[in-house]
């Protein structure tokens, strides 16, 4: 291990990189308040919970689906093709869904399932860009850091951009203005040059895609549990927020959880590591499995925000790490769609998360629900365990295409280190 030369200023100074990473999570804007702001604008229409937390689930679910569906488009046919009017279409679902409000009801489910449908995924697209974009494989590795800190901004800064539209405005436009915003963001990426001249490898015509990787699928099993691990703490937190009588306690331990992830993201990516990621990964989901087993002693407020924010100090190095692992064992043209796959597994893994964590509360109480945590965490561990072999060695050997010769599954121009995939640059 030793100090990266440059940090994240170093990337940044890349060109197109600011550009590239400021773009996409405004582009995203509307992904990570998406549920949100619809359970908010349900419930000024008069529809009730019930009502606004189906809705919000179609969404997710919808989005789930589009993700690897849309990464593969991304692949088969570009950037530019796919991300912008996937992301037109997905706001002019959420603009249905304020036009039509809750009535009929077959009209409101339709639009948000179109809306999560079509949700641009521009976060397996930017993943994909940076290697053609920063070259290094110590500066992409760096890069995944940083995206995974940005996520946590975004996820922070979202659902306070909701509340503020809603108090500027109402409910209704802040879906509108969010949406429209997203859209800006997709325009931004899709319109820079490497968006536009950035190409995947030729891929082998397979109905399984980027899923017929026997490592990429271990990995997807490991990180379903760490999503479960992730969805079961928000319940948990609320529930402990009612042990206490106070709502906002829940809003301490998410920002703390969400702090954590900062620091722990930003000295995971100040630093060049040494030696496999897939080694590294599994002391990563274990560190992480560790880190959430205090929160069962469920102490007074002030430690527990401490430990919440000790909790998630593992987080975004481990979704990092996650990143470079898809990379290496994503087959041949297919790393959106992998990038994707990934994405969609953590959030379903979230979403059962959340239904597992629930019963338990009732049945035994709030130290439990964190408990569901801790074994969602070591559960992904011994999943990474099992499947070391398929983990070990990504599929290699120099691929002859034309006059050009790759080291890698999807490197066809040779710009980043052996045994590093990328897309190439037309």
């Amino acid at each position: 291990m030793a100090a990266a030369p440059g940090g994240y200023a170093d990337i940044l100074k890349a060109p197109h990189a600011a550009r590239l990473l400021i773009g996409t999570l405004i582009g995203r804007l509307p992904n990570g308040t998406g549920p949100i702001a619809i359970m908010v604008f349900i419930r000024a229409e008069g529809g009730s919970y019930s009502l606004a937390g189906a809705l919000a689930a179609v969404y997710g679910i919808g989005n789930a689906i589009g993700q690897p569906l849309l990464g593969r488009a991304v692949d088969l046919y570009g950037q530019p093709r796919v991300q912008l009017p996937a992301a037109v279409v997905s706001a002019l679902g959420m603009a249905l869904l304020v036009l039509a409000g809750t009535d009929p009801l077959v009209l409101a489910y339709g639009a948000v399932a179109v809306a999560g449908l079509f949700t641009p995924p521009l976060e397996g697209g930017l993943r994909a860009l940076w290697p053609s974009v920063l070259g290094r494989e110590d500066r992409v590795h760096r890069a995944y850091a940083m995206d995974a800190v940005a996520q946590e901004v975004m996820f922070t800064v979202g659902p306070l951009l909701v509340t503020l539209f809603v108090a500027l405005w109402s409910p209704a436009a802040a879906l509108l203005v969010i949406n429209a915003i997203g859209v800006l963001g997709a325009l931004s990426v899709v319109l820079s040059e490497p968006s536009r001249a950035w190409r995947s490898a030729p891929r082998e015509a397979h109905w399984l895609g980027a899923l017929r990787s026997p490592g990429l699928l271990a990995l997807l099993a490991s990180f379903f549990f760490v999503g479960l691990a992730l969805g079961s703490i928000t319940v948990a937190g609320i529930a402990y927020a009612e042990d206490h009588g106070n709502a906002s306690v829940y809003g301490w331990l998410m920002a703390a959880l969400g702090l954590g992830a900062l620091i722990g993201g930003a000295v995971y990516g100040a630093r060049h590591w040494a030696g496999a990621p897939e080694r590294r990964l599994r002391v990563l989901v274990g560190l992480l499995a560790l880190g959430y087993l205090p929160l069962m002693l469920t102490p007074g407020v002030a430690a527990m925000t401490a430990l919440a924010a000790l909790a998630g100090v593992f987080l975004a190095p481990a979704i990092a790490c996650a990143f470079l692992v898809v990379d290496r064992h994503a087959p041949r043209g297919t790393v959106t769609e992998a990038f994707s796959w990934l994405v969609t597994t953590f959030g379903v893994g979230a979403a059962a998360g959340t239904a597992v964590a629930g019963p338990v509360v009732q049945l035994s109480g709030t130290p439990a629900s964190f408990a569901v945590a801790s074994a969602g965490g070591f559960v992904a561990l011994l999943v990474l365990l099992a499947t070391q072999r398929v983990l070990a060695v990504p599929r290699r050997g120099a691929v002859h295409t034309g006059d050009v010769v790759a080291t890698s599954e999807n490197d066809r121009n040779g710009a980043v280190e052996p045994g590093f995939s990328t897309g190439h640059q037309a």
